[in-house]
């Protein structure tokens, strides 16, 4: 993988940084105080590939933390919401398109 200055990188349209937290690998949005957050909401939300690399420079730099720091469309609403800004970020937001294994029989009674 290239590291993200050598990457080019084309910003159409507002974009935040995403990662996986290694600890669970729960999706995580990189927050403009330098941290992570679950929540979109909270992510650091830029328009250019400057600031776009800025940020995935600084998503980088421990893997500690979270892993796998790429630039994902977003999509900022009237109101100020953040939301995914495509079929990718709503997956990985929302959770596993399907039901996971084990997760059917949990309210099925002791046989």
């Amino acid at each position: 993988m290239a590291a993200p200055q050598q990457q080019k990188l084309k910003v159409n349209g507002p974009v935040a940084v995403t990662a996986n937290r290694l600890s669970d690998g729960v999706v995580v949005w990189r927050t403009a105080a330098g941290g992570w957050s679950t929540d979109l909401a909270d992510a650091a939300v830029v328009t250019t590939a400057p600031e776009a690399i800025a940020l995935l420079e600084s998503a980088s730099v421990r893997h500690t933390d979270a892993v796998g720091a790429y630039v994902a469309p977003v999509v900022v609403v009237e109101d100020g919401t953040v939301r995914p800004g495509n079929l990718r970020e709503r997956i990985r937001v929302a959770g596993p398109t399907f039901t996971l294994p084990g997760a059917l029989g949990a309210d099925l009674p002791a046989a």
